[in-house]
């Protein structure tokens, strides 16, 4: 059973090789394996309100996410950049990682809704964390999306 490391950092929290690691997972997984040509650098990662989830194994990040504080019309909570390392699939990371957002999000803004832009083959999926489906799915990337919020 791998032994994971849990760690919570805002953007200016972010060492340069912290910040390297987690963008090359995420040009990994949604640039190459996903093939989704876009742009990854959307100027948030190193914002003060912005939080980022980095699960490590043996040092190495496991996966990732990230949390947008609410805006200040009263959005919910935007999830995104969710992503989990090829090797560390298929043994609940993905749920345990979701807790953790969910708990997070729970603490530094108590009360408030989250959102994600979901791919629309994994709308079951979180939809067992409670999300529920807003609007219809669109595509983005070339991959079916789903928008999704959990109350």
């Amino acid at each position: 059973m791998t032994s994971y490391e849990w760690i919570w950092q805002t953007g200016p929290e972010l060492d340069p090789a912290g910040l390297y690691t987690l963008l090359s997972l995420r040009e990994a997984v949604f640039v190459v394996e996903q093939q989704c040509a876009y742009q990854e650098l959307d100027g948030r990662d190193l914002a003060a309100s912005t939080h980022h989830l980095q699960v490590l194994a043996a040092d190495r990040l496991a996966a990732t996410l990230r949390l947008l504080a609410p805006d200040p019309v009263n959005q919910p909570v935007s999830i995104g950049r969710v992503v989990i390392h090829p090797a560390h699939r298929g043994g609940g990371l993905g749920h345990d990682l979701l807790r953790a957002a969910l708990t997070r999000i729970e603490s530094l803004w108590p009360g408030s809704n989250a959102r994600l832009s979901a791919q629309a083959h994994l709308q079951a999926y979180y939809g067992r964390h409670g999300f529920e489906p807003v609007g219809e799915i669109y595509v983005e990337d070339g991959i079916p999306h789903i928008d999704m919020q959990r109350p």
